[in-house]
């Protein structure tokens, strides 16, 4: 996870030395490997490097090729090997990642994109051409922004080196806050107009500030089907897949840290980890391991798997009591900007144990779970399957399926069929399930204009073209993508990989049938068959792990004073995007352990101290505009307008 930051001016005068190396300090923190630095003319850029590969550690960035182009890359590359025997001449396999990658974009041009399989963001400065290409992968593990201006654009992996150093302030985007309060705002979007981030699976070819052409260079293909005889040959493939996805992520030269939660997705990273560091093919000095435990929580007892894990391996990993977090840390820290909702947080006793535990094991890389989840069956629904049998007329499976489904969830198998149907219709006919309805305190007009973002994107399957349990998917994975371009960057620095979001891995699950996935009684059916003698029995077979929601409620009671005192001068109620007054009775609510929306009263709290902040730095402007637009006041609270 490297950074990197450039900048060039149209009108070909020189970029200020001085203030793009007081811009350059932002982003230092997340680079302090050193790094290099390029300026010719119009264009300056810079990169700070953070190694977590043996290769990385021989990179010179920014790297010029043989044709002139200057490349900073942020990532890594996992089929380096195949791209070398596709190149021949001129790379070989001791070749760094970004040598490698230079030497695809020499050969290919930006159709090289689509050949570049990990994860990884990078920035092309073509001076013969005059031209900047954008890229990330299809994924979007990695962050990267551009603000384009009349004049110049800048671009970096790091927002606040856009926000901070840009001379003016910003309108915030209405439709991205809106977006914290359901599944994350779309990918192209920050909170600040007029600054973009490129869309996962995407490229952003600049020539001038008019001459912008985006471009989506690949996607999954939805008439790629996997049919295979019997079950076992399912499972094998599935074995092979997942192996390879934590293969690629083991790639370090030191220790890596794993996740360890006792649930089916972290549980079965490090089993599997550990039986490729047995087998000699995982590049890794050592997997470690930490698990979270919170014996103050009865419906949170994860020590039996998490240790059942543990035993398997012979080995104790790290243990962080999560129940040490009397408050949440939803502010940020005194004099710390907070570039987007829930960054810069203050740190409680479990993330310094969690940043102690790195420093003292030499960890860089954290293998995590996310995806996990959604992308192996861990809801077990049925309505993708049952409408790919819609979808293709297959009406007798169709009805003996409604059956077998219907004797399982112990409901009318009309009921199934009518989910089912609803599903290829749109939202304004069919309404919106109660728990996506936005949250009683939203303001009634932001909500109406907004209503997409709050509802989190909705979609409807379509009857023809790409199986609906295809669809499904894809929409799936475009909410983790969002989830995953809110994530804030981490300081001191360590690099995320998720094993579950390897684009083989989903190509794979996409392209299986549905039945596979998820079976009557059995979620993640595929996955706990293929994993048995891998993962301990008692994590294959334990129900649905538990979701811990009385520690944000202990927290609401603990900073009761604050909150209270929030409520008074509330920069959210100023802009009309929440009812103060139906917003203090939810906290009342949740103080005295009555039920609410628990998510989206925590992200509002988020929020709020978000935007107070922004007002505190000065970032955003203090007059009321369009209605995709926000600006928090700085004077006594007023009502947004909205034209």
């Amino acid at each position: 996870m490297s950074a990197q930051l450039g900048r060039w001016n149209f009108d070909d005068s020189p970029v200020n030395r001085d203030h793009f190396e007081n811009v350059s300090r932002t982003i230092a923190a997340y680079g302090p490997d050193g790094g290099g630095f390029y300026s010719r003319g119009s264009v300056s850029i810079r990169y700070c490097a953070f190694h977590t590969t043996t290769e990385s550690r021989r990179e010179n960035q920014p790297h010029v090729t043989h044709s002139g182009a200057v490349i900073t890359w942020d990532g890594r590359l996992d089929n380096r090997e195949d791209l070398v025997r596709m190149l021949q001449d001129g790379v070989n396999i001791s070749c760094t990642d970004v040598a490698i990658v230079a030497a695809a974009y020499e050969e290919w041009g930006t159709n090289c994109f689509a050949k570049l399989i990990g994860d990884w963001a990078l920035s092309i400065w073509d001076p013969e051409t005059r031209s900047l290409v954008l890229a990330k992968d299809p994924i979007g593990t990695r962050h990267l922004y551009y603000f384009l201006e009349k004049d110049q654009v800048t671009w970096s992996t790091i927002l606040d080196s856009l926000v901070l150093f840009a001379g003016r302030t910003f309108p915030l985007c209405e439709e991205y806050i809106a977006g914290w309060f359901s599944f994350f705002p779309a990918t192209h979007l920050t909170p600040y107009v007029g600054i973009h981030s490129v869309v996962p699976s995407s490229s952003v070819l600049i020539r001038h500030a008019k001459d912008v052409v985006k471009n989506r260079y690949w996607d999954f293909d939805p008439t790629k089907t996997i049919r295979y005889k019997n079950d076992a040959d399912y499972e094998e493939h599935f074995r092979n897949v997942f192996a390879e996805a934590l293969r690629r992520r083991l790639r370090s030269d030191n220790p890596i840290l794993a996740e360890l939660s006792g649930g089916m997705d972290s549980s079965s990273i490090v089993c599997m980890a550990d039986t490729l560091v047995a087998q000699g093919v995982a590049d890794i000095p050592r997997l470690d391991t930490v698990s979270y435990f919170n014996d103050s929580e009865p419906n949170w007892n994860e020590r039996p798997y998490f240790t059942a894990v543990e035993k398997k391996r012979a080995r104790t990993g790290r243990h962080i009591d999560v129940g040490k977090q009397q408050s949440f840390a939803l502010q940020a820290e005194h004099g710390c900007f907070a570039a987007t909702p829930f960054s810069g947080g203050r740190p409680n006793e479990p993330s310094r144990e969690f940043a102690e535990c790195m420093a003292l094991q030499g960890n860089r890389v954290v293998l995590c779970g996310i995806g996990g989840d959604e992308v192996t069956g861990g809801v077990p629904t049925p309505i993708a399957e049952l409408a790919d049998l819609l979808a293709r007329g297959r009406f007798g499976a169709l009805a003996h399926e409604l059956k077998v489904w219907a004797l399982n969830k112990r409901q009318p198998w009309f009921h199934l069929f009518f989910e089912v149907g609803r599903g290829f219709l749109p939202s304004s006919l069919t309404g919106c399930s109660v728990h996506k309805r936005p949250a009683p305190w939203i303001d009634s007009s932001f909500a109406n204009r907004n209503r997409a973002a709050l509802l989190g994107y909705p979609t409807r399957m379509k009857l023809f073209g790409p199986l609906p349990s295809f669809q499904a998917n894809v929409w799936t994975l475009d909410s983790l993508r969002r989830q995953l371009e809110c994530t804030a960057l981490p300081v001191p620095p360590y690099e995320k990989r998720y094993p579950y979001l390897d684009r083989g891995m989903l190509e794979f699950m996409y392209a299986i049938p549905r039945e596979q996935v998820v079976r009557p009684g059995q979620r993640r059916s595929l996955m706990r068959r293929a994993l048995i003698g891998i993962v301990p029995p008692e994590v294959l077979n334990r129900r649905r792990k538990a979701y811990v929601t009385r520690s944000p409620l202990a927290a609401i009671s603990t900073e009761w004073a604050s909150l209270n005192e929030m409520t008074r001068h509330m920069a959210s109620s100023s802009l009309g995007i929440i009812e103060w007054k139906a917003f203090s009775e939810a906290l009342q609510k949740a103080r005295h352990g009555q039920e609410v929306p628990i998510v989206t009263l925590m992200r509002t709290i988020g929020i709020e101290y978000w935007l107070q902040n922004l007002r505190n730095h000065a970032i955003a402007t203090d007059s009321v505009n369009a209605s995709d637009r926000l600006m928090p006041t700085r004077e006594p609270p007023v009502s947004a307008e909205n034209k």
